[in-house]
This record gives structure tokens, C-alpha cells and sequence, in this order.
């Protein structure tokens, strides 16, 4: 199994960078959601909200399946229904 240094300069075996990766991401949508609220019921961000957090909590077991990447894959469009942060991120690529 190989392993890339991290910034702390301690290795980072494959499975955590990815875990890392996604954490990053559903975190990118959580933010994304705060700064959404006023568009969306309470009812709502609070089940979205609900969602992100039970993602992030079995994150490194959806992580070590064997259909990983279409798992996560599959939530992050689901949340990116929400919080359309696919077209914020594109928007900032476009000159």
C-alpha cells in the first residue's frame, strides 16, 4: 500500500486522503446551505442539514466500500440538487 506525505509531513495512506477529499466537499456544501437559508424552509435546511451530518458521521464506512465512488458520488449530486454547488464552482472558473 503506498502512502503520500501529508502537510505535517506524516503519511497519508489512499483511503484517507479520499475519506479527507469528500469530508472537504460535503463540508463545501454545508456551507454552501448556510449562506442559502433564507431561500429555503426551516423544515428543509433542517433535513438537509440532518443528511450532511449523518454523511460526515459514516463517512469512513461509505468510504471503504467496494462502490465507494459511486456512493459518494450519488450524494454529492443529491446534495448538489440543494445547494447547486457544481454551478458556483463553475461560474468562479469562467472568465
Amino acid at each position: 500500500m503506498s502512502s503520500v506525505a501529508s502537510a505535517s509531513g506524516l503519511p497519508l495512506d489512499r483511503p484517507a486522503i479520499i475519506t479527507n477529499f469528500y469530508r472537504e466537499e460535503f463540508i463545501k456544501h454545508r456551507q454552501v446551505l448556510n449562506q442559502q437559508r433564507e431561500y429555503y424552509s426551516e423544515h428543509a435546511i433542517t433535513q438537509v442539514e440532518a443528511a450532511l451530518t449523518r454523511t460526515l458521521a459514516q463517512l469512513e464506512q461509505l468510504c471503504s466500500r467496494d462502490n465507494a465512488d459511486k456512493v459518494m458520488s450519488d450524494l454529492l449530486r443529491k446534495f448538489d440538487v440543494v445547494t447547486n454547488l457544481s454551478a458556483l464552482s463553475d461560474s468562479k472558473n469562467t472568465h
